[in-house]
């Protein structure tokens, strides 16, 4: 028969873990609940902002707001209203969230800015709740950290994957163009040879070549659709060729030569952008060695002598600490000089 003895000093351990288990699984239903609520709400919102504006186009107020001024010249008072509906409507619309939306865009990703502030509003709460909860080091520091993270996260990922994805169309670029002319040679039209592309290439050139597709068969001219195109992928391979072909639809002229011509231009640029990369990468690289050589160091005599290291910050405080900031701002500072240097434009 054996007996299982348990100490005092086990049972507030065992405590503090379970309050922290369901203080964790807490915070997880409200952020849950948070989510739902602001995406409902913004649903809700924006249903009733379209319905509105549709009705407001539909009485002609926001599609001519000069021509119902114009037809009340003597009163007055139809000229002020548009301009206030109008000037509302801008001012619904900021830079920041039409920026985001284009950013969102160029990225692929099938969600509203207001969805993706929602998004990063509910992240930053969830990191702060577990940064007070989760007993490591200090909460404060930990929340802060984690809510800073779930604020820019996001946000950096977007663009991240918005560079990858231009990246990869500008190099699917070349093949496309010749594509285009070898259909165009064969005896298609122009518009013909754009839905080529958009059934055969490859992701995401499939994808923004459906775009503009699908924007010519709403009516939308091809010139305004390339151009379209060119500001969602911000390209200038892409934007000689819708300038090429813009050119040519109002001048006239043998596009095929035009289009293989770019093709060669495009896949020169390509190879030259790839023999600089090669030329920069040892200083690129010695760059990154540079900015984390000391932060390395520092890990590696902490590891070996904490007390050493510790002391810094325990025995004079406010000297360790403006040691180590200005010595992060000065390591910043030369990798990004670093980065300039070696950032050569072709």
């Amino acid at each position: 028969m054996s007996i299982v003895l348990t100490t005092s000093a086990q049972a507030p351990v065992t405590l503090a873990a379970l309050i922290t288990t369901q203080a964790m699984i807490i915070g997880g239903l409200l952020a849950g609940g948070v989510i739902l609520f602001f995406l409902g709400m913004q649903r809700v919102v924006d249903a009733r902002s379209n319905a509105g504006l549709r009705r407001m186009q539909d009485l002609g107020i926001v599609a001519a707001p000069e021509v119902s001024a114009s037809r009340n010249k003597r009163g007055g008072r139809g000229r002020r209203a548009g301009k206030a509906v109008a000037a509302g409507l801008a001012n619904n619309q900021s830079n920041y969230t039409v920026r985001l939306a284009s950013e969102l865009a160029q990225a692929d990703l099938k969600i509203t800015a207001g969805e993706f502030m929602t998004l990063r509003g509910v992240l930053a709460g969830v990191g702060a709740l577990l940064g007070l909860v989760i007993p490591v080091g200090n909460p404060l520091v930990l929340a802060l950290l984690l809510l800073l993270l779930g604020l820019y996260g996001p946000t950096v990922w977007v663009r991240r994957r918005k560079v990858a994805r231009q990246r990869k169309f500008n190099e699917q670029l070349p093949d496309l163009v010749t594509l285009m002319a070898g259909s165009l040679r064969t005896g298609y039209a122009f518009m013909q040879s754009l839905e080529l592309v958009a059934r055969e290439g490859a992701e995401p050139a499939r994808t923004e070549f459906q775009r503009v597709v699908r924007e010519v068969g709403l009516g939308i001219p091809p010139e305004e659709a390339l151009g379209h195109l060119v500001e969602r992928m911000q390209s200038e391979d892409l934007n000689l060729l819708v300038t090429a072909v813009n050119v040519q639809r109002e001048v006239g002229g043998n596009l095929v030569e035009v289009l293989e011509i770019i093709a060669t231009t495009i896949r020169e640029r390509i190879k030259l952008l790839g023999e600089v990369g090669v030329l920069t990468a040892q200083q690129q690289l010695s760059g990154y060695i540079i900015a984390f050589l000391p932060v390395g160091l520092g890990l590696l005599l902490f590891i070996i002598n904490p007390t050493y290291m510790l002391g810094m910050f325990t025995t004079t405080h406010w000297f360790g600490w403006t040691i180590v900031s200005c010595s992060a701002i000065m390591i910043i500072i030369g990798l990004v000089v670093i980065r300039r240097i070696v950032d050569i434009k072709v």
